[in-house]
């Protein structure tokens, strides 16, 4: 005989699910602090608990990432700081690194900070990581020779969706052969 069990539940019982849901996540993902309030609130919509407000829960979540933020399970300057050393070791522009931070809800003075910090160790940033995307998709200087005039545009092209500017960009593609190489053997 399956039991039946009580569906009533309290709001203490939410916050220590709530509490534990969001230790899970941040275990297993170390999310922004944005991330976190989203994935809570989804979590809290599934389970659909009867005789809760959305405002108490949201205020219930409230208190579960303060309480989160205080004891340092969740730091968003953390996060950013993280995040943008991560994407340039992967070659990504300033601009990239700028908007999926505002895309994940991180507050704008810890972007603003980190975008700083990464001036101040690196004033041409975006050009070395722009070496780094034409390493990886073999395009501009690490084309052939013969085969650069005809792929300029579209080398242009990726640069720009990769978030470097027209400068940046025009001043990688013009880069000789042997300059590019010498590059690549610093970084």
């Amino acid at each position: 005989m399956i039991p039946i069990r009580n569906k009533r539940k309290t709001l203490q019982v939410t916050v220590d699910e709530m509490r534990n849901f969001a230790l899970a996540y941040v275990e297993k993902y170390a999310p922004s602090k944005q991330q976190l309030r989203t994935y809570l609130l989804k979590k809290y919509l599934k389970l659909s608990v009867p005789n809760v407000k959305k405002q108490d829960v949201t205020n219930l979540i409230d208190i579960v990432l303060s309480d989160l933020e205080k004891n340092k399970f969740i730091n968003d300057k953390f996060y950013s700081e993280s995040k943008a050393k991560s994407m340039i070791r992967r070659g990504s522009s300033i601009n990239k690194i700028r908007n999926y931070l505002i895309g994940k809800g991180v507050n704008d003075e810890f972007i603003k900070d980190t975008v700083n910090k990464i001036n101040e160790d690196n004033s041409d940033q975006d050009f070395f990581s722009a070496i780094k995307i034409c390493k990886k998709k073999r395009i501009g200087p690490a084309r052939i020779d013969d085969n650069r005039p005809l792929f300029y545009k579209k080398d242009i092209s990726l640069l720009a969706r990769n978030g470097f500017d027209f400068e940046t960009s025009k001043k990688v593609m013009e880069l000789k052969k042997d300059d590019y190489l010498k590059i690549i053997k610093l970084l």
